[in-house]
């Protein structure tokens, strides 16, 4: 058997295989009493049921290209053979009935209300005039044929216009939804980038900066290039260790569990003596100064000022005058402030130097950026480069008295109370 399905689907793809069917139909039923001679309620047949039958057939097959013309000739052919054979033609009206229908789903709804409205007070009349009765049960019969098939028309309207609606609103959930993929791709690979740019570009730089003094160092002092391959082989080590977990996320398949695989520590203001003695070995004294009451931060703002932290001190060991920087960390009430200066070695900071990779500055501005924070770099009057970093915080929970700590970069740190103006 022919399902409902596949029935939709055949009426869908050939919508004039069906006004054929229909029309034949229609036809047929009023062709078939001129075989038997009579009607079921008695009243023999003419030749105009005959060429009512064919017009009939005619109108329907025309029905979806002109729904209001088919409509108003049916109508009146069914007043013409009323006047001229006395009594109403049957498959007219059907006609005119599977009219209304069609206008009732194609047209719009204030032009199909009116042309359904006259549809039915003719008809009304129609039969008014062949039964001599404007009361009779016939007469009601055409209001109440009429209206149903009108709404029935109408409920189809509908549902198609809903159906449509919400065909066009799973394409456009299923653009968005492939539009996300393709931004959280995109955003994903320039945190990786980030990520990777400032892993590598600081250890790098630490190595190539201790291969140098080791072979300045070979030959006149070898233990001096001992520790220097010794940093090397430190800094070597490091980078090796924070790379291990981005590779690891590049490689797994997405349903590998934490547990099978640690990662390892997301790196924090917690290691900046880490990192200030790495530098301190590699040459660079970095004068740390700290306001405010450390607290725990939140793990993106916490990364985002470590990794500012390193690009800013790797940059000012390689581009500065002097093997000197100043660093001071904030912890405001409502923002963590990082501000990092050193001497500038010639002309503005030069962000694409040939030592470079040209994404320092740019790395660091989206990395503050990225957490709704701002970042301010560029040449004083005095010669020195300024790199500020602003990035907001939750407000701290009650605790001890603010405070600043002074280091030299040796794990040393000095604690002194803050007068009541906060230094900036």
């Amino acid at each position: 058997m022919i399902g409902p399905a596949t029935l939709r689907r055949v009426t869908g793809a050939h919508p004039r295989l069906l006004d054929a069917a229909l029309a034949t139909l229609v036809a047929g039923t009023g062709l078939l009493p001129l075989l038997f001679g009579r009607w079921p309620d008695g009243v023999r047949p003419s030749g105009a049921d005959g060429v009512a039958a064919a017009a009939a057939f005619l109108l329907l097959l025309a029905r979806r290209r002109a729904p209001l013309p088919v409509l108003a000739l049916t109508v009146l052919g069914e007043v013409a053979f009323t006047v001229l054979a006395s009594y109403p033609s049957r498959v007219l009206k059907i006609a005119a009935l599977i009219a209304v229908y069609t206008v009732a789903r194609t047209v719009r709804r204030r032009i199909a209300l009116a042309a359904v409205s006259g549809t039915a007070l003719a008809l009304y009349a129609v039969i008014t005039y062949a039964t001599d009765s404007a009361t009779g049960p016939e007469a009601g019969a055409v209001f109440a044929w009429t209206g149903m098939f009108a709404a029935v028309g109408a409920t189809v309207r509908t549902w198609h216009a809903y159906a449509a609606a919400m065909e066009e609103r799973a394409l456009r959930a299923e653009a968005s939804k492939e539009e996300e993929a393709r931004r959280r791709v995109a955003e994903e690979r320039l945190r990786i980038a980030r990520e990777l740019h400032d892993v590598i570009a600081h250890h790098i730089a630490l190595i190539t900066i201790q291969a140098g003094v080791a072979g300045h160092f070979l030959r006149g002092r070898p233990d001096q290039a001992e520790v220097a391959l010794g940093h090397i082989r430190d800094a070597g080590r490091t980078v090796m260790d924070e790379l291990g977990p981005l590779l690891h996320v590049l490689r797994q398949s997405g349903d590998e569990s934490d547990e099978t695989h640690p990662a390892e520590p997301v790196p924090g203001l917690s290691r900046l003596g880490g990192l200030l003695e790495s530098l301190t070995a590699a040459g660079l004294s970095v004068r740390h100064r700290q306001a405010g009451h450390p607290r725990p931060l939140p793990t993106a703002i916490d990364l985002a000022a470590y990794r500012v932290i390193q690009e800013g001190l790797t940059n000012a060991h390689k581009h500065g005058a002097t093997a000197e920087a100043d660093l001071f960390v904030d912890f405001g009430p409502d923002e963590l402030r990082v501000r990092i200066t050193n001497p500038l070695r010639f002309g503005p900071y030069p962000e694409s130097a040939a030592t470079g990779t040209g994404h320092g500055l740019t790395g660091m501005r989206e990395r503050a950026h990225a957490v709704g924070g701002s970042l301010h770099a560029g040449a004083n009057a005095d010669g020195r480069f300024r790199l500020a970093v602003r990035l907001p915080l939750p407000l701290p929970a009650a605790g001890p008295p603010t405070d600043t700590r002074t280091s030299d970069g040796s794990g040393t740190a000095l604690r002194v109370t803050a007068p009541e103006g906060r230094q900036g």
